[in-house]
């Protein structure tokens, strides 16, 4: 029987709230040329000697308020998700959860799989919608580690899976376990990217121009706000929402010139506009994390009712939920 492996990928989180493991995990995070596209030697100037000394002690104070007893939520959602993947798919993979940037380490991951002499890869990196800067960052990573292998086994990259059925089913269940009909509005919110990013996806047409919110685009698949917005166009359809009920934004931003509507923006004219209770789903984002529990659940949740809103709920991620269980076995499949 051959021997396959599944390994499910995330962005990364550091070991511990403290400023040494934080600054460790934002060297390998932020220096990684996928993540920030500029020229070698302005990206570890604007690195190391400004984003990394200004931003540590900040970012060590967020993941100290977001850890658990059991640790950081994204690593305990991997391992209990590995656990229960495990279980469903007994003798066929052997399942293994890592990180990007950090532990577990991906090149331990690979390190073992050489060692043990695995036939068969699948990698499923855990982001729905294709961007260079994540999934592309896991493919580039795994590829350039195993060229010098002796015996390559056989591989399957996973690049994205934002109009799957069985995810956007996981999806839909639990976004109606919240009774979004009760609210007065619902905010589809996805991570942020540099609107140079996605240009590169649109070779032949001008960002400004193209009709990537409304559809796929005739170029491809791959252009992160269209994926975006045609999760945001099935999750609605499923649910059964009526046009002007809901709408897409993008947090998380650096600067103005990323990817449009702002999330906190919106959220301040839809408290100014009236609307008192708002629901906000965030699919890009398959475990809760930094980016879902402290900036929307908490920053973006006092931003909302200082501006005249009453209440704020983010729906909870798929984590380690059963139905994602089954949805990653399909994904798989398919």
């Amino acid at each position: 029987m051959k021997k396959k492996a599944l390994i499910l990928v995330n962005v990364g989180t550091p070991d511990k709230p403290e400023i040494l493991h934080v600054g460790k995990y934002l060297f390998q995070f932020l220096n990684d040329p996928r993540v920030i596209d500029l020229p070698w030697l302005f990206r570890v100037m604007l690195v190391n000697l400004i984003i990394i000394p200004f931003r540590v002690a900040k970012s060590t104070k967020l993941y100290r308020e977001l850890w658990t007893e059991k640790g950081s939520p994204l690593s305990v959602y991997m391992e209990q998700l590995v656990a229960k993947l495990q279980n469903r798919l007994p003798g066929e993979y052997t399942v293994m959860g890592v990180m990007r940037y950090g532990n577990p380490s991906l090149k331990r991951c690979l390190q073992r799989i050489k060692t043990d002499g695995y036939d068969e890869i699948s990698v499923l990196p855990l982001f729905p919608q294709y961007a260079s800067s994540v999934t592309g960052s896991v493919h580039e990573y795994i590829l350039k580690h195993i060229q010098g292998w002796d015996i390559i086994p056989r591989m399957h990259l996973i690049d994205q899976f934002y109009d799957h059925p069985a995810f956007i089913e996981a999806f839909v269940a639990r976004i109606r376990s919240y009774q979004p009909g009760t609210f007065d509005y619902i905010l589809f919110s996805y991570h942020g990217l540099p609107v140079r990013q996605v240009q590169k996806t649109h070779p032949d047409t001008p960002f400004g121009d193209c009709s990537c919110g409304r559809q796929i685009p005739a170029h491809g698949h791959h252009c992160y706000r269209a994926t975006c917005y045609a999760t945001t166009r099935l999750l609605a359809k499923s649910l059964g929402l009526s046009e002007g009920s809901y709408t897409t934004t993008f947090q998380s931003r650096l600067s103005k010139n990323w990817l449009t509507p702002f999330t906190d923006k919106t959220l301040v004219e839809l408290a100014v506009s009236g609307k008192k209770r708002i629901l906000v789903v965030a699919p890009a984002f398959v475990a809760d994390c930094l980016e879902t529990i402290e900036e929307i659940a908490k920053t973006n949740r006092r931003l909302f009712i200082q501006n005249g809103g009453e209440e704020l709920i983010l729906v909870e991620s798929l984590n380690d939920s059963d139905s994602w269980v089954v949805a990653i076995g399909k994904i798989i499949e398919s």
